[in-house]
């Protein structure tokens, strides 16, 4: 049996509860006009992270920029990205900040994954308005 390995367990990212970061990382790409923003609270069913944040970007511009606003405001947190994944021009770009996960998408690629779909038949998806 492999024994549960929460991401509290495997060392905290940041100074932020992982609620509170959630919450920062979905303010700044608020603030930054990504779209269709999205919520979940995957710690009951991930043993990796507690959150995952999900939002639309209209350009590859704005996948870049999102990325340097999310580094810029959480930074100061102590909050690290300890990887990126992806690239605007895939569609899909994920950025691992430890207690959470941020995942920008195109409006395509979004529809295709489906993670608010995947995820959110354990776990409630709050989202947040344009």
């Amino acid at each position: 049996m492999i024994p549960f390995l929460s991401p509290a367990a495997a060392g905290r990212s940041s100074r932020l509860s992982p609620e509170t970061l959630a919450q920062r990382a979905v303010d700044v790409l608020s603030e930054h006009k990504a779209l269709d923003i999205a919520l979940i609270d995957i710690s009951r069913t991930a043993t990796f992270t507690y959150y995952f944040v999900i939002a639309t970007a209209q350009s590859p511009l704005q996948f870049d920029a999102l990325v340097e606003y999310l580094e810029r405001d959480l930074g100061p947190q102590g909050v690290v990205l300890r990887h990126r994944e992806g690239s605007p021009e895939s569609g899909w770009v994920l950025l691992d900040f430890g207690d959470i996960i941020v995942h920008l998408f195109t409006a395509d690629q979004r529809a295709y994954y489906r993670l608010e779909e995947l995820w959110g038949r354990t776990s409630p998806v709050v989202r947040f308005a344009d």
